[in-house]
């Protein structure tokens, strides 16, 4: 028994335009206005949906992209696809002799691209992970819940991968950053398994560590909200 992400969410002063920019930069498909899925031949196995809020963005999220690159010519023509729809260039600290770009989308959230000749990320796609700040903890919780095996298990880092590939999950190990407000972090939508009722799943979520919080989302074992449909 286990179960299926379906989504990732991320809140947003402007849902429709953030899913125009990422179908477009993806080559993905906007429907109902604000969420974006792969063509069949790229599917990473979840949609972006993006939803609307007023509270700003005022801190990092908690996941970012990684995006891969072929060649030195795929990561600049990358970057320049992203500018031209509106991404900008993005200070997190990074060195200057490091490879990848950091860069923001119209709504704030980071992402990178990624260098070419990465190991880690060879043979997962455009998108060669979603990268976390988290515990090994919330990595073991993760790969219990959604039943992905981890590829990664070493110095309290960890990453998980479906067994049908496509992107990796990853969790940087402590210090796990301090909870601000909710940082616009993404947030996984999960689904029962085919023919386990909502409840049943909701008892093993908690069993494996979940909380329930107020608003009546779930929360991992870092404190990161989820949402189970």
């Amino acid at each position: 028994m286990t179960a299926q992400l379906v989504a990732l969410c991320f809140d947003t002063e402007d849902p429709a335009r953030l899913a125009g920019f990422w179908a477009g930069f993806l080559g993905w498909e906007v429907r109902d206005g604000t969420t974006a899925y792969a063509p069949a031949a790229l599917d990473p196995g979840f949609v972006l949906r993006f939803l609307p809020t007023d509270e700003p963005k005022t801190a990092p999220n908690q996941m970012h992209f990684d995006l891969t690159s072929s060649s030195l010519d795929d990561q600049r023509q990358t970057v320049e696809r992203a500018l031209a729809l509106g991404a900008r260039h993005h200070d997190v600290g990074q060195r200057p002799e490091e490879g990848h770009v950091v860069l923001a989308d119209p709504g704030g959230n980071e992402f990178c691209v990624i260098e070419p000749g990465n190991r880690f990320l060879a043979g997962t796609g455009a998108i060669g992970a979603l990268a976390g700040d988290g515990s090994q903890a919330t990595g073991y919780f993760w790969s219990q819940v959604l039943d992905w095996p981890l590829v990664w298990d070493q110095d309290e880092e960890t990453a998980i991968r479906s067994p049908r590939g496509g992107p990796k999950i990853t969790w940087g190990g402590p210090p796990v950053a301090p909870r601000t407000g909710r940082r616009y972090r993404p947030h996984f939508d999960i689904a029962p398994a085919p023919g386990t009722g909502r409840p049943a799943e909701l008892e093993r979520l908690i069993g494996l560590g979940a909380t329930v919080r107020t608003s009546g989302q779930l929360a991992d074992p870092d404190g990161h909200e989820f949402c189970l449909l």
